[in-house]
Parts: structure tokens; sequence; C-alpha cells
């Protein structure tokens, strides 16, 4: 580096240089960091299912019960009630608002502080939720579980990009995914178990969380911290000796030079959040933005939480739209695989763009099938349900191949050192406070627009679709410390960018600046 300058950052890129494999250390530490997925899984399998429960209904929310129960309400507005929606969509809050307040700990503290806090908080939130008497103690029961969501999904996807290879990064990092999707199938599994245990099952539902919480906080005490965390805070050696250790080899120069490159320029940010509002990170900014809202708007979570009261609103019995959820959790894990299996070779825009394609079909079919065959008061036949809940299921499983694994991984990735944790931060608290909108109101939206929410679902699909075709360059392969040179080399991000210095001539076709836009 020339005398006086300031760091800039990875300068050049070493991508061919890098050595090592998948190594032991690097697998246990990724299927212990990835169980903080299934706590988030867990919560979303969980409360569609007990909200569908008569004793819990009949405990907390008396109103909804009786509503469930007269046989006079409209199908589609018999579960419409703010106490209902409060119970799920709190803890969504809770985690938007922790999630910021995790940034500074996984920066200043490590990976692996943001996990165990989280599992911590999470365990605490259980408790309370099954020793709950009334509506207050299970509202902050929720909030503590949303403050566990908040710190676990800042740590855990930053923790898994950082420690993989990368060649690799894309199936491993997924593992928050597929554990997230393990979470959902066997919340439904245990719902489908515990309905009949009246009139305590509802109880045992909510404590099992606690379950993949030790696992999560044992877990996170015993992980090796990331190299790239250790580099940053100024332990070097020990950041080499992690490094060496996980990619099975010495010669690690390569890698480790990026590392270092990355956080002489981290550690001259004093404020990630206001630096990655400059135009050099405007790529990444909107990409965290953009990519977990998306996620949402794809209107999986309206029905992976309320499948068990959408199947009961479309006329299967308690009993049968618990099965229908199990199956669709079940899709949707399986699903997960074949995105781990295909996205460091067909890369992610491909995944994106199919499984987008995929979903709007799906949503259109489901919505014409709602608007010709079921009404306010007239149920779907045997025939026709089966059908529905087959194109749930594929629309589940394209979500789960392309959107669900890839709005995690695509933000967690594309992130320099310096702002990493917070812009972690914002994708966490984008994707909480979306969840928490559609959470909020999608019950009442399902009494507004009856079969016309799956078309405004579609609609916002195909949107984003678009956009992963016109703005999204493909990450498969690039290392994480040279991603920002991949932005200077987009046909759009490129004129959005500053003009970098750069080493060896790089830039050729990317680098260099075609309208030359000010420094």
């Amino acid at each position: 580096m020339a005398g006086g300058m300031a760091p800039l950052g990875v300068k050049k890129e070493r991508a061919a240089e890098y050595k090592g494999q998948m190594t032991l250390a690097v697998a246990m530490a990724c299927v212990v960091a990835a169980i903080g997925g299934s706590i988030f899984g867990y919560d979303i399998g969980i409360s569609g299912g007990v909200t569908s429960m008569d004793p819990f209904l009949e405990k907390f929310f008396p109103v909804v019960f009786r509503r469930k129960n007269s046989g006079h309400q409209n199908n589609y507005c018999k579960y419409d009630n703010q106490g209902l929606s409060a119970f799920t969509s709190s803890l969504y809050l809770a985690g938007l608002v922790s999630s910021l307040v995790a940034s500074p700990v996984t920066r200043n503290y490590g990976r692996r502080a943001s996990i165990v806090c989280g599992g911590i908080s999470f365990l605490i939130g259980a408790i309370l939720n099954v020793a709950a008497v009334n509506l207050e103690m299970l509202i902050l029961g929720r909030i503590m579980l949303g403050v566990g969501i908040g710190f676990g999904n800042q740590g855990v996807p930053l923790y898994l990009s950082e420690m993989a290879p990368a060649h690799l990064r894309g199936g491993l990092n997924m593992m928050f995914q597929l554990a997230t999707t393990l979470g959902i199938f066997t919340a439904n599994m245990v719902n489908y178990g515990t309905q009949n245990l009246k009139p305590w099952g509802w109880r045992l539902s909510l404590g099992l969380a606690a379950a993949p919480a030790l696992l999560m906080t044992v877990g996170g005490l015993l992980l090796p911290e990331t190299p790239n965390s250790l580099i940053e805070r100024g332990r070097a050696e020990e950041g080499r000796r992690i490094l060496e250790r996980i990619r099975g080899t010495a010669d690690v120069d390569a890698e480790f030079m990026d590392m270092s490159e990355a956080s002489e320029l981290a550690n001259t940010i004093k404020n990630p959040f206001r630096n990655i509002l400059e135009p050099r990170n405007r790529p990444q900014l909107v990409m965290a933005v953009c990519m977990p809202a998306f996620q949402i708007l794809t209107g999986i979570n309206s029905i992976l939480f309320y499948a068990p009261v959408l199947f009961q609103t479309m006329g299967f019995g308690a009993s049968a739209s618990l099965y229908s959820s199990v199956i669709t959790g079940a899709v949707l894990f399986l699903s997960t695989l074949i995105s781990i299996a295909t996205v460091d070779r067909l890369g992610r825009r491909k995944l994106l763009i199919s499984g987008g394609i995929q979903m709007i079909v799906c949503q259109v079919i489901v919505a014409v099938i709602l608007g010709v065959k079921f009404g306010t008061d007239k149920q779907l036949s045997r025939s026709y349900s089966i059908v529905v809940v087959v194109v749930i299921c594929l629309f589940v499983m394209a979500f789960g191949w392309s959107w669900g694994p890839l709005g995690w991984t695509v933000p967690s990735e594309i992130f320099p050192l310096e702002t990493r944790s917070a812009g972690q931060s914002i994708t966490v608290a984008v994707n909480l406070f979306f969840t928490f909108v559609i959470a909020q109101a999608f019950l009442s939206m399902l009494c507004a627009f009856k079969f016309g929410i799956f078309l405004f679902f579609a609609a916002w699909i195909t949107v984003m679709t678009v956009f992963v075709y016109v703005f999204l360059p493909e990450t498969k392969g690039v290392p994480i410390e040279e991603m920002v040179l991949l932005w200077r080399k987009h046909w759009f991000w490129k004129k959005v960018m500053p003009d970098m210095p750069l080493e060896d001539g790089w830039g050729e076709g990317g680098g260099e600046r075609a309208d030359n836009k000010g420094h």
C-alpha cells in the first residue's frame, strides 16, 4: 500500500490462489451454528398450529374460540382478531429491535457472542410461554423469543458465510435455511401429536422450543470464532491459526491477505451504519433491503404461519389441516436439500428466477380455484381441496430451493467486512419488519381480499423475479472478501459506485468507469 493512503480494503483478486477444502472443523461448526435456524423455523411452524387448538383459544382468545365454533361466521374472517395476530407478530417486532442491538455485539465481541445471546434469550422465552397463565405472560415470552431470533439471525448467517470455503459457501450457508425448514417440519409434527393432549398440549408445543435453544447456547460456547472476526478485532495471529485449522492447510496466505486488507479498512470505520449509506455500499444496501423484503412478500410466511388456520378456512377439519401443514413442512425441508446440492453448481440467479416463475404459476392457480369454487359460505369439495394442497406444496417446493435459502445467503455474503455486521442487521430487521406486517395484517387481508390475497403475492413475486434478472450479479464462487470487486463489473452498479484504485490493472471491463462519475 502506498505511504499515506487510507486503507482501501481488498484491492486485488486472489481467489485462484485460495487453498483448502472442507474440513471436519468447518462441518461441525456449521451444523452447530445452523441449529440457530431451527429455532426460527420451530417458532414459525408452532404458532400456526397452536392458534388453531381449541384449549389455547379458549384460555387466551375466547372471542375467537366462540366465533370459530359458531358456524355462522364468514369463512374468510373467523380468525380475524388483532390480539391473536399480536401473539404471532410480537415476536417479530422484538426481533427487529434486537437485531439492531445485535450488530455492535457481533462486530465488537464476535459472531459467537450473538449466537450465545440468542440461545439464552430463546431459552427464557420458551420457559415463559410454557408456564403462561395470562395473555401478558404469553406475549412477554414471545418478546423474549423475538430477542433470541434477532441475535441468532444476525450471528448465524454471518458465521456460516465466514467459516465456509468460497467454493462451498452457498451450500454451507444454506444449513441455516435447512435447519429453519427442519424446525418448521418438527413443529408441525409436534402440533399434530399434541393437538389431542387436552387441555395442556399447546404448552408442550411451546415448551419444546427450549431444546434447540439449549443446543444453540452450548454449541455457541464451544465453537471457534471466525478468522474474519478475530482479525477485525486485532487478533491476527489467532485468526490465522483458526484459518489454517478450518482450511486444513498452512498455505492460507492469499485468503489471510484478503482478510487483513478488509480488516484494515474495517478498523477505520467507526460508524458502520453511517458508512453503509455511502455510494460505494449502495448495491449491497439495496440487496440488504430488497432480498429479505421480497422473501417475505412471496407470501410463504402466511402459508407457514397460518397453514392450519388456512386449511381450516378452506373446510378441512382440525386434524386434516394440521396433517396438511405437516406435508408442506416436509416439502419445504426436502426442497432445501435440492438447493444445497445445486447452488454452488448452478448459481444463485438461476435458482431465484426459476423458483419465482414456479411460485407465480402456483399462486395464480390457487387464486382461480378459490375464486371459482370457494366462497364466504361454501366449502371446497374434496377433490379441489386435494388440488389446492398439491399446488401449495409445489409453491412451497419452489420457495424452498430459491427465495427461502437465498434470501438469507445472498445478503450475508455480499458485504465488505467493515459493514458486514451492520448489513446483516439491516437484512434481519427488514425481514422481521415485513414478517411482522404480514403476520399482523394477513388474517385481515384474507378477510378483505379473499382469494385475491394469492394474486397480491403473485404480483410481488413477478416484481422480485424481474429485479433479480436485472440487478443481481452471480456471486457463486466469489470469495467473501473480494465480493466488493464484483459490483464494479455489473452493468448498472458500476455507474452508481465511485472510482477505486485497484492493483494489477483489475477492472478490465468492470473496474474502469464508463461514466466517470465523481470520487
